[in-house]
């Protein structure tokens, strides 16, 4: 399959470049948006540091649900099938939720589009740092581990920034595998043998860089199969119903009925001739609340306007699973994968989120201490000199209740992972 800048971003300006300078400007890593170059000097070093993950908030701990938990292969000989033994036993992992700046997916609306791309890549360089804020204090520490690779865990990112950390790191000439989540959602649909339409929820962003639609095309073409009928929903909502977010104040389920209908609207305008089949959870906080996407199909089949357009039984492809399989084959094609015996220089995972950093002069927030939607909306690439967010460790105060029950129901392994 071609790459993703190949076949889906070419119309996409990758506005990397100030942000490469600004690194290789600050090779100590003290400064903000900025790392220790030295970090890869030493290859044997560089397999035990731990796998990075990150996503626009609490929602890409689906994809690292399912890198806990997966057992596609032998441990030992790397050959595909189960072995009792979880495939990243031996790694450890970094998470983080670019909280305070989600909804990744409503930048494009207001053609923000290039602040998207360079907090994206801002993402990718905290977590080849070492620079990380405390819970409590105003100074940033320096013990954070960096990482050998990074998994973009979330469709949005994917979509906008994908290329743009891959040139990156390509041009500071480290080690570091770079993986998406996007071509991993594609090839689930390869896999899920779609017989009828396909139907992509996803954040408004994503929806609007297409690429769900061509890399799905793309791969079904590629391996020989007609493409059926695909439409799109693109939620500026959801999301940050399922976050918890304050500014959305109706229940998950009334969120996901709308998206639900307005997806079932699409692909009957499209006057197809088979009914939806599968669905696409193109956005990584959606697989937290499939059951609520599936009962609001289910209701609106039972509508005359629907009946014959949505499939009694349908098929929901979650990215995640294909994009640990697709980690797993490149850390041990790089060599980089931890064998079994050996062990990371992390004892466990380690999780961190965004959040305001109140003490900057100049930002602007929110009653509920959020930055303001306003302000977070209009601000510009290219100030790499301002922090307004800091990065600080997860902890229970930081994830909203409603939240934190969708991880504890849903998401085991995680929630274990948090030590709850």
């Amino acid at each position: 399959m071609k790459t993703l800048t190949a076949l889906l971003l070419l119309s996409l300006a990758v506005h990397a470049d100030d942000l490469i300078e600004h690194a290789k400007a600050h090779p100590d890593g003290k400064a903000a948006f900025s790392f220790d170059a030295s970090a890869w000097s030493d290859a044997e070093a560089t397999r035990h540091l731990p796998i990075g993950v990150f996503d626009s908030g609490i929602g890409g701990l689906t994809v690292l649900e399912a890198l806990l938990t997966l057992d596609a292969f032998h441990n030992d000989t790397l050959q595909p099938g189960a072995d009792g033994v979880p495939d990243f036993a031996q790694e450890r992992f970094i998470y983080f939720g670019d909280q305070a700046n989600m909804p990744y997916g409503n930048y494009s609306a207001v053609q923000r589009t290039d602040y998207l791309q360079e907090l994206i890549v801002k993402d990718a360089i905290f977590l080849l740092g070492r620079r990380a804020y405390p819970s409590e204090g105003t100074e940033p520490q320096f013990t954070k581990p960096p990482v050998k690779a990074i998994v973009i865990a979330c469709n949005t990112a994917t979509a906008y920034g994908l290329e743009d950390i891959r040139k990156a790191v390509a041009a500071w000439k480290i080690p570091v595998i770079v993986v998406g989540v996007v071509e991993a959602g594609a090839r689930g649909v390869l896999a899920s043998k779609p017989t009828g339409g396909i139907g992509i929820l996803a954040t408004a962003g994503t929806c609007a860089s297409k690429v769900y639609p061509r890399t799905i095309a793309g791969t079904l073409g590629i391996a020989g199969q007609s493409v059926p009928v695909i439409a799109q929903q693109g939620s500026a909502t959801l999301a940050g119903a399922i976050e918890g977010d304050a500014a959305f104040p109706d229940s998950i389920s009334a969120y996901a009925m709308k998206e639900a209908r307005a997806l079932a609207e699409a692909y009957r305008a499209e006057k197809p001739t088979a009914p939806l089949q599968t669905i696409v959870l193109g956005c990584t906080h959606y697989p937290l609340a499939k059951q609520e996407i599936d009962t609001a199909f289910t209701a609106l089949r039972q509508e005359a306007a629907f009946r014959d357009h949505i499939a009694e039984h349908r098929t929901f492809v979650n990215p995640a699973e294909a994009t640990a399989r697709e980690l797993f084959r490149e850390l041990a094609k790089s060599k980089l994968r931890l064998k079994p015996g050996e062990t990371c220089v992390l004892e466990q995972g380690l999780f961190y989120l965004s959040v305001p950093r109140v003490e900057e002069v100049g930002i602007q927030l929110s009653g509920d201490g959020s930055l303001d939607k306003d302000y977070k909306y209009s601000r510009s690439p290219g100030n790499l000199d301002f922090e307004d967010t800091k990065n600080v460790p997860l902890t229970p105060a930081l994830i909203p209740e409603n939240s934190a029950k969708l991880v504890k129901e849903r998401l085991p392994a995680v929630w274990r992972s948090l030590g709850r």
